[in-house]
């Protein structure tokens, strides 16, 4: 539920409030990686989402501009934000998968590129992940859904 005043709204998506919560992003990524709270890829995502929905606390689908014209990744997309939708998962489109690479190491351990089109990151098993990181990206993603954007796009800046 939405209780926020049209002032609230109006000014949220400022290029400033972009790029905090695109900075924000890259921390929850870099803080989730060492603790094994990342999952990377399409199919693994799916099969993560499949076991363990209430585990994942925030979807990342990410795409390049060649990506746009890919039919069989749009289909994956569209199946994966609706199970998100279903389960109440937070979910972002980000581009600059380079970016991305470059937060996640971007190489399995064979020496094999990662899958970066779906990122999962899930809670820690121990306890639940009280990150502020993490609430602001997800409060980013509750003011998004009140302007009726159900998926924002966040662009990761160039480092």
């Amino acid at each position: 539920m939405c209780n926020m005043t049209f002032e609230e709204l109006s000014g949220d998506h400022s290029a400033e409030r972009m790029d905090s919560v695109a900075k924000a992003l890259e921390e929850v990524l870099s803080s989730a990686l060492p603790q094994g709270c990342i999952t990377v890829g399409v199919y693994e995502a799916a099969k993560s989402l499949n076991v363990d929905p209430d585990n994942v606390v925030l979807c990342l689908l990410a795409t390049d501009e060649e990506d746009v014209k890919d039919v069989a990744l749009q289909i994956h997309f569209t199946l994966i934000q609706a199970f998100c939708c279903e389960n109440d998962i937070n979910i972002l489109r980000v581009n600059n998968m380079r970016r991305l690479a470059e937060i996640l190491g971007g190489v399995k351990p064979g020496g094999e590129p990662m899958d970066l089109h779906c990122i999962l990151v899930t809670n820690p098993h121990a306890s639940t992940w009280k990150d502020p990181a993490l609430s602001k990206v997800n409060g980013f993603c509750r003011e998004s859904r009140c302007l009726d954007q159900w998926v924002p796009v966040i662009n990761l800046p160039e480092r």
